[in-house]
């Protein structure tokens, strides 16, 4: 973990986006104290529908939605 000053980061700023973009994590300091993490972003990661088919998870039959509900989710009217 690399640590640089607030003046150092202002002048190196894309450097160092660059830098956490690969993976390595920043951390910026102000009067020797850490202050700021830089890193990447992690990737949401998408669930397309009916992927999660046969994972466990159950609906109860008693479960009730609004007739407004199903449609907007269906893409239909209500």
């Amino acid at each position: 973990m690399a640590q640089v000053s607030i003046a150092e980061a202002k002048a190196r700023f894309a450097q160092l986006v660059a830098r956490a973009e690969a993976g390595e994590c920043i951390v910026i300091t102000r009067h020797g104290r850490p202050v700021v993490q830089v890193s990447a972003v992690a990737e949401k990661e998408t669930i397309p529908y009916g992927d999660l088919a046969g994972c466990g998870i159950e609906v109860d039959d008693d479960l009730s939605l609004p007739e407004a509900v199903i449609a907007d989710f269906e893409g239909a009217e209500a």
